[in-house]
């Protein structure tokens, strides 16, 4: 097995910059053309969205908005290229939200990451993602499909019968969130079978170090990708596990939640990803989780962008004296004056009240001029603190709930 799953992998700097300079407008041309886009992209020339900065000017697509959208003009909202009659699969997630699915080649783009594992002709993937309703099953089985792999699409429960049929197909790869893994296994010790399993190729959930180490000491290599329903596959890890690295059809921007602004290389934002998939070309799609970019290189040779891996969620909404207060709403409060550079909403509780306070980058000393915009914005009164630039912590938090209910 190659150690690279083609040569998109290992492109140079002006390779990829060059890629993307053609790819990039292809993909906002087509999306122009989608009633889903109407209004959003209807004034942008597709010839001058080339490259990352130019991107960064459009509007971010909300999974709100996609929803919204969804619910009057059912069931893609004018952002698929093709009707639902037109896909091989049609999936519904908690929304209801619902998403197309291809069974063509790599449709997901799962074989790159299922490749960096070592699963690949040869094995049989036990495939416990689930495969009602919902994509994930079928997501990694159109990736297995793709490296060569065959499948047994074994779903979630009935332990017993997963470790059975691992020990007599000789299932020798796992696929499906990383603690169900430890279940099978732990069942299959109870029934005294010994199972093949050397690669774990996992996602949907927390991965911890001590689980990790778990699977490691029985011979077991896991690794986990970054995935969504709607996107497919974002990012994934290799063997350098040094972060997780971007997708080749994808296009990852971190940037302060609530906006649509880029943050500083290597701070916390909100991930927002552009899909190079023309049959559901998602542009400046909020995927609503925390991550940071990584500099430099992978050490195993791929040279797209990495990020750190899920940090947490963005949206930090909070209620505060029976008021919603949103990220939008402290970016539009930023937005109002020029010499804020950026702000943080703190909530707290005095006894049983809460109490509100709005802490503001920026060279100004007089914080009663800000007051009116607080109160016009966030439909609230605060304290306003006033911190020097580069003051407040880089960790993608616009909102900090500290409120304790014990």
């Amino acid at each position: 097995m190659s150690s690279y799953y083609d040569d998109l992998e290992t492109r140079s700097v002006d390779a990829r910059a060059a890629s993307l300079a053609k790819a990039l407008p292809e993909q906002i041309a087509l999306a122009r053309g989608l009633p889903g886009y109407a209004g959003a992209l209807s004034d942008v020339d597709p010839a001058r969205v080339a490259d990352l900065a130019a991107l960064a000017r459009l509007p971010v697509l909300r999974k709100s908005a996609l929803v919204a959208a969804q619910g009057a003009a059912a069931p893609f909202g004018g952002y698929a290229a093709r009707p639902a009659h037109g896909f091989a699969h049609v999936f519904q997630s908690p929304g209801p939200i619902y998403e197309p699915g291809g069974a063509g080649h790599d449709w997901w783009r799962l074989g790159r990451f299922l490749h960096a594992c070592g699963i690949g002709q040869g094995d049989i993937v036990q495939n416990c993602f689930g495969y009602h309703l919902t994509p994930a099953g079928m997501i990694f089985e159109n990736g297995a499909r793709a490296v060569g792999a065959a499948v047994l699409p074994a779903g979630t429960g009935q332990t017993e019968l997963q470790a059975r049929a691992a020990r007599d197909l000789g299932v020798t790869a796992y696929a499906g969130t990383p603690d169900y893994l430890k279940l099978v296994l732990e069942k299959a010790d109870t029934l005294g079978l010994e199972l093949a399993i050397t690669r774990a190729a996992v996602s949907g959930g927390a991965l911890f170090p001590s689980l990790r180490d778990w699977y490691t000491d029985r011979g077991i290599a896991c690794r986990q990708c970054y995935a969504t329903a709607d996107l497919g596959m974002i990012a994934y890890e290799s063997a350098a596990m040094e972060g997780m690295i971007s997708d080749e059809r994808v296009i990852i921007e971190i940037v302060t939640p609530g906006t649509g602004n880029p943050v500083t290389p290597g701070e916390v934002g909100e991930v927002v990803v552009t899909t190079l998939n023309p049959d559901y070309p998602l542009i400046r799609f909020a995927t609503g989780d925390l991550s940071a970019v990584l500099p430099g290189v992978s050490p195993c040779g791929r040279s797209n962008l990495r990020i750190r891996g899920w940090m947490g969620r963005a949206d930090q909404t909070a209620k505060i004296k029976g008021m919603f207060v949103r990220p939008e709403q402290v970016a539009a409060l930023v937005a109002r004056h020029p010499e804020i550079d950026r702000a943080r909403v703190i909530v707290s509780r005095d006894g049983e009240m809460d109490v509100m306070t709005v802490r503001l980058e920026t060279l100004s000393g007089d914080p009663a001029r800000y007051a009116g915009t607080i109160a016009d914005v966030l439909k609230l009164k605060g304290a306003v603190e006033l911190v020097k630039p580069g003051s407040l912590p880089r960790d993608g938090i616009v909102i900090e709930d500290q409120r304790v209910y014990d």
